[in-house]
């Protein structure tokens, strides 16, 4: 099994395997060009992400955009994102329709292991689920694993460390759920 599967599938592997630091490097550059282009022009900025995730329809997102690989992101349609988002994609990465998320947020699918020794050599990733209708507020973490049910709110500040349930609000850190809409 190639380095790249094994991080695909969820299992530890080597993040400085040559196949998985050329593809770091390509996602580094075009998310350095989006960052870098002129904000006035956005179908052609958007463009520019169009050969690195997956988009289902309309989406924006404002500069500046991190990514680790981007192939294991999926944009639902009507896709909005404000300033700073970062996505750590060494598993997939599933976003539905109707998704806004606040400046500042992080979503990383990737972890390390908890064992010293082992943690020097290996990392690994755990999918996260976005459903749809969901508003993230700035500032927030979604951890490796989570789910977010449809129709959904996130607190601004939210560090989200378990999967939140359909028709709710929810923050904190950790977060949970306060109310129910």
């Amino acid at each position: 099994m190639t380095e790249k599967e094994k991080m695909l599938a969820g299992l530890p592997y080597d993040a400085w395997d040559e196949v998985l630091l050329s593809e770091r490097m390509t996602a580094k550059a075009i998310c350095h060009s989006l960052n870098a282009y002129d904000p006035a022009k956005l179908d052609e900025r958007m463009a520019l992400l169009s050969n690195l995730l997956t988009i289902d329809g309309r989406a924006h997102i404002e500069p500046n955009f991190y990514c680790d690989y981007g192939y294991n992101i999926r944009l639902g349609n009507n896709f909005y994102s404000n300033h700073h988002l970062t996505i750590l994609d060494v598993c997939r990465v599933d976003i539905g329709d109707n998704v806004l998320i606040g400046p500042h947020v992080m979503i990383s699918t990737a972890t390390h292991p908890i064992n010293a020794i082992e943690r020097r050599t290996t990392e690994y990733g755990k999918p996260i689920l976005i459903g749809s209708d969901v508003w993230i507020g700035g500032n927030v973490s979604i951890l490796p694993g989570v789910s977010i049910g449809n129709n959904t709110v996130i607190g601004a500040g939210s560090v989200v460390n378990r999967d939140i349930p359909d028709n709710c609000v929810a923050v904190g850190g950790p977060c949970k759920v306060v109310k129910s809409v």
